[in-house]
């Protein structure tokens, strides 16, 4: 309850602060230019843990530059590690099943071709015994063999004919076999398939033991430290955005209701010759210090309303050693577009 009545203090402060600057010194400007006092701001971002463990080193120290992709901090990766090798071992036991139910089809098929060749064997047997019990036949009608040969033809013909059919089953088992073969090795592609995703889902859970940094920034403070055990989602770094810049100017009600989201301002920093470029990325619909009576007009005109300045990423990035979180200054902005900046308010870098 404290903190939030110290928060609304604060900002009744800063509000009621930039009123009165706001009074003092608009006379030194043009009419349409509205001014007010902020603080410089950076994005700050929380680094934290997607996996609980243990902090085996931290790497970085508070106020170090740092690229997109370094390595802040590191879990230790026992565990990790361990469900990686068991990944690892499972795929190329799979792989090793592909490789066996490949060998085991490729010798069915060699099968497949050997009982066929048995099979086309047997049928020119069958067609020879089909052709000398059809001339027995006829040489019997003939009376030139005796009854007994014909006989002896017509088993001749039917023992080739078993033999045919034999040879057919066993082609066709041979076949389901190769079929069989066939679904084995589909059945291991799959499971190769499933080891290698969890394969890939162990190499992301290991490589995100180490914490790496999503921006390229500077490291604001460290929150965890060697050793200590943190849970997942637990922060463990903040780093501060270079790229983005910005200050929270705050500005009545006649000069808000003539602004717009990406109008041009200015920002000029104690202590710092310069006059920075800067675009409204924020108006705020909320009056951030209300007074106790609203029914007169001098009354009104001390509602104030946040304004956020940013600067462009470009400047941002290009003077980040000079543009740092605190430094005080004021923010401009323009109540009329015909309107011009004044001499003082054209864009002015640092050499």
């Amino acid at each position: 309850m404290k903190k939030a009545v110290i928060a609304s203090l604060a900002v009744a402060l800063a509000a009621g602060g930039a009123w009165y600057v706001l009074q003092n010194q608009k006379e030194t400007l043009p009419a349409w230019i509205a001014q007010s006092n902020g603080r410089l701001e950076l994005n700050r971002i929380d680094v934290a843990s997607l996996y609980p463990g243990r902090v085996k080193a931290l790497l970085v120290e508070e106020g170090a530059d740092v690229k997109e992709g370094d390595i802040l901090a590191e879990l230790s990766s026992e565990t990790s590690s361990s469900r990686l090798e068991e990944a690892r071992a499972a795929e190329l036991r799979q792989e090793e099943a592909v490789g066996r139910a490949k060998a085991a089809e490729a010798q069915m098929k060699q099968t497949v071709a050997r009982a066929q060749a048995n099979v086309d064997a047997n049928r020119q047997q069958l067609r020879v015994a089909k052709m000398e019990l059809d001339n027995a036949r006829k040489l019997l009608a003939d009376q030139l063999v005796s009854q007994s040969e014909v006989t002896k033809r017509q088993a001749d013909y039917e023992r080739a004919v078993a033999a045919v059919k034999a040879a057919e089953a066993a082609r066709d088992e041979a076949r389901a076999t190769v079929e069989q073969s066939a679904a084995a090795q589909a059945e291991a592609r799959a499971g190769v398939e499933q080891a290698r995703a969890a394969v890939k889902s162990a190499t992301s859970a290991n490589d995100d033991m180490n914490i790496r940094a999503p921006i390229a920034g500077r490291v604001e403070y460290t929150i965890a430290e060697a050793g200590n055990v943190v849970a997942a989602g637990s922060k463990v770094v903040s780093l501060l955005d270079p790229a983005d810049v910005s200050m929270n100017i705050f500005l009545p009600t006649d000069s808000i209701s003539r602004l717009k989201v990406n109008d041009e301002a200015r920002i000029r920093l104690d202590g710092i010759d310069a006059v920075f470029p800067a675009k409204i990325k924020f108006i705020a619909t909320d009056a951030q210090f209300t007074p106790k009576s609203v029914e007169t007009v001098d009354e009104r005109a001390k509602l104030m309303f946040k304004v956020k300045l940013q600067v462009p990423r470009e400047t941002a990035v290009k003077y980040n050693r000079l543009l740092k979180g605190g430094l005080t200054g004021n923010g401009f902005v323009k109540t009329d577009d015909k309107g011009a900046w004044p001499a003082e308010l054209a864009v002015r870098l640092p050499n």
